[in-house]
C-alpha cells in the first residue's frame, strides 16, 4: 500500500514537472521521507536521480521543437554541475534535520516565486556570456546539489533575467541543465551515502510517465492557474516540514511560531503585490 502511494505520488510530481517546467520535483524529498519513510539524506539522494531523468525525458519535446539554446545551456550546466557535485558531496557531512530545514526554506521561496510570477525581460537572439553562465551555474549548483531538488525555480528565471532568453526557451533549456545538475548532485552524493535501486527506480519510472502527462496538460490549462495552485501548495508543504522539523520534543510552539511567520510574510507579500497592481492600472 504505502509503496502503491509513493509510485502515485511520483506520478503526480511528474505531472507537475511536465506541466510547469520546473517546479515538481521540490515534492519528492518530503515524499521519500514522510511517505516512503526514507532517511533525508537517502531522500535527497534518490530525489536527485529522479529529478535528472525526469528532466532528460521532459527535454526531448522541447529539443524537438526547437526550443532549447544548447550552448547557453551546456555552459550553465557545466558550471551547475561543478557547483552539484561539491554541495553533494559536502551535503553528505551535514546533519540530516539541517537539510531539511534547509529545503523547507527552498519550498518557501520556490512557492513565493511561483505566486509571484515571472517578468520576463526584451529577449536577447544571442547566448549568454560564457563566464556569466558558468559562475551562475556554479551557484544555483550548489545550492541545488545540497538539498536534491532539481532547481527549476532557479534555473529558470536565471536564464530568463540573467542571460536575457524568452521564456519557451529558458523552460526547454532549462531541463538540460536541471538534469546535469542532478545527476552531478547524484554522483557528490554516493560518495557517502547509498540508496534502494529498486524503489529509486520505480519512483523515477512513475514521474517520467507523469512528465509525459503533464506536458499534455500544459496546454490545456492555463499555466498562471497551476503555478498559484501548485504554490499554494508547496507552501503549505514547506511550512509543514518547517513544523515538524523545527518542533523540539513533546513541543510544537517553535514550529507553529515559524510557520504563523511564514504566513504574515506571505500575506503581507499578497498585499503588497496586491497593492501595486492596483496602483500600476491607474
Amino acid at each position: 500500500m504505502t509503496l502503491a502511494l509513493v509510485l502515485a505520488l511520483s506520478l503526480l510530481v511528474g505531472v507537475a514537472l511536465g506541466a510547469l517546467g520546473g517546479g515538481g520535483s521540490i515534492l519528492t524529498v518530503p515524499i521519500l521521507v514522510y511517505v516512503a519513510g526514507l532517511e533525508p539524506k537517502e531522500a535527497i539522494t534518490t530525489s536527485l536521480l529522479v529529478v535528472g531523468a525526469t528532466s532528460a525525458a521532459g527535454a526531448i519535446t522541447h529539443a524537438r521543437a526547437g526550443r532549447i539554446r544548447w550552448r547557453t545551456g551546456m555552459l550553465f550546466g557545466a558550471g551547475g554541475m561543478a557547483g552539484a557535485f561539491g554541495g553533494g558531496i559536502l551535503g553528505g557531512y551535514i546533519p540530516g534535520k539541517v537539510l531539511l530545514i534547509c529545503f523547507a526554506l527552498m519550498m518557501v521561496a520556490t512557492s513565493l516565486a511561483m505566486l509571484r510570477g515571472r517578468r520576463t525581460p526584451p529577449a536577447r537572439t544571442g547566448d549568454i556570456a560564457v563566464g556569466r553562465a558558468l559562475i551562475d551555474g556554479v551557484v544555483v549548483g550548489l545550492a541545488t546539489g545540497l538539498v536534491g531538488a532539481g532547481g527549476g525555480f532557479l534555473v529558470v528565471p536565471a536564464l530568463v533575467l540573467l542571460g536575457g532568453l524568452p521564456m519557451t526557451a529558458a523552460v526547454g533549456t532549462s531541463l538540460i541543465v536541471i538534469a546535469l545538475k542532478s545527476f552531478a548532485g547524484l554522483a557528490g552524493y554516493l560518495t557517502s551515502v547509498s540508496i534502494a535501486w529498486d524503489l529509486a527506480i520505480g519512483v523515477t519510472a512513475a514521474a517520467v510517465l507523469g512528465s509525459v502527462a503533464g506536458g499534455w496538460l500544459a496546454g490545456r490549462i492555463p499555466e498562471l492557474q497551476l503555478r498559484r495552485v501548485f504554490g499554494w501548495f508547496v507552501l503549505v508543504m514547506g511550512g509543514f516540514v518547517l513544523l515538524e522539523q523545527t518542533a523540539p520534543p513533546g513541543g510544537l510552539l517553535p514550529g507553529v511560531a515559524v510557520l504563523a511567520g511564514i504566513g504574515l510574510v506571505a500575506g503581507a507579500w499578497r498585499l503588497w503585490a496586491t497593492g501595486r497592481a492596483r496602483s500600476t492600472s491607474v
